[in-house]
């Protein structure tokens, strides 16, 4: 875990601009955290992160003995006390989902930050790498060390770059638009239009009883959704166009997110759809038991797709196509 030391030393703050500062565990490249700090970074209460904490692993986000460490630290009266700290995942999970000024204005910086990643191939730590040619190894060691700029959107943020150690190079051919394609894998299960208005209806209610929607929440606009389902199992010559899981996974992310067929809550369902085909498909998880596309993954997904250029399209399926397929080489 690395020396006591390491701990007592953190330091957290947010300044002007949004960005946040870490001193961290270079030992375990990471950064931890307590409740007080977290506390004060996002500035809410500590029963409110608190909640947030307990939300997070009640979901199965993350996982808790990955994420805390209990660390021996020293407080004002000189005594010595059991602390749990919390590392990097958890400090930026919370940052998207606590409603406060300090933590709006992480979230506009953090998708500043992922815009630029996602959309030039990578993001730059200005202050650890220089524009020389070999950027882009320096850039996965400064990944390793999760320095001080990250990726986020919305409500949740994501840590593709944990996530998925290839993330990089995939990133790098998709600027470069040089993604092959492949064949998926197969499943008998066919996604309806009923079902799939059915489970919407769900996840509105649930979140209407949060106050995180409203009426217009997923109403469709004349059909167009009934058309983006019917078109995941459309056929030519009598050829499936969308033969894989992934095919047709990342096709039903990627027009509900942009066709916009609801009123509102597009990337929502889209996200929630996306998820529910998957494990319908029982292609949600991989053999070691993760899952394939975490929330963290899926957001960052989810900001590429909307904010793309429609011209894109075709590499964006294929980026999120590798994504899902756990047995892709990727060059390095």
């Amino acid at each position: 875990m690395g020396n006591q030391d390491n701990y007592n030393q953190i330091e957290i703050f947010q300044s002007s601009n949004g960005e946040i500062e870490f001193s961290g565990d270079a030992d375990n490249k990471t950064v931890w955290a307590n409740l007080n700090q977290i506390s004060k970074l996002f500035g809410r209460d500590k029963s409110v992160i608190s909640r947030h904490i307990k939300n997070i692993f009640n979901n199965e986000e993350l996982i808790k003995d990955s994420v805390v460490a209990i660390i021996a630290t020293t407080a004002s009266d000189d005594k010595t006390y059991q602390v749990e700290y919390f590392n990097l995942d958890m400090i930026i999970s919370i940052g998207y989902r606590v409603d406060s000024k300090e933590a709006t204005q992480f979230r506009k910086w953090s998708t500043s930050v992922l815009n630029k990643y996602l959309l030039n191939g990578y993001a730059i730590n200005e202050k650890k790498i220089t524009q020389t040619k070999d950027i882009l190894n320096n850039l996965k060691q400064t990944i390793n060390l999760l320095t001080t700029k990250n990726i986020g959107q919305e409500k949740e943020i994501l840590n593709l770059l944990n996530s998925y150690t290839k993330t990089l190079s995939l990133l790098e051919s998709y600027d470069k638009d040089n993604i092959n394609d492949f064949d998926g894998n197969n499943s008998d299960y066919i996604l309806t239009y009923q079902e799939s208005i059915d489970v919407i209806a769900q996840v509105k209610n649930t979140l209407m009883n949060k106050g995180e929607a409203t009426e217009l929440f997923a109403n469709e606009k004349a059909g167009e959704f009934k058309g983006i389902i019917g078109n995941l199992y459309q056929t030519f010559g009598g050829v499936d166009l969308y033969p894989g899981i992934e095919d047709k996974a990342s096709n039903l992310l990627y027009l509900i997110i942009k066709d916009h067929p609801f009123n509102d809550g597009n990337k929502r369902s889209a996200s929630f759809l996306f998820i529910y085909f998957l494990d319908k498909c029982n292609y949600l998880y991989k053999e070691n038991g993760e899952k394939k596309i975490n929330e963290n993954a899926l957001t960052t997904l989810t900001l590429l797709v909307a904010s793309s250029n429609p011209k894109e399209k075709d590499i964006l399926i294929k980026l999120i196509k590798h994504l899902l397929f756990e047995n892709i080489e990727i060059g390095e």
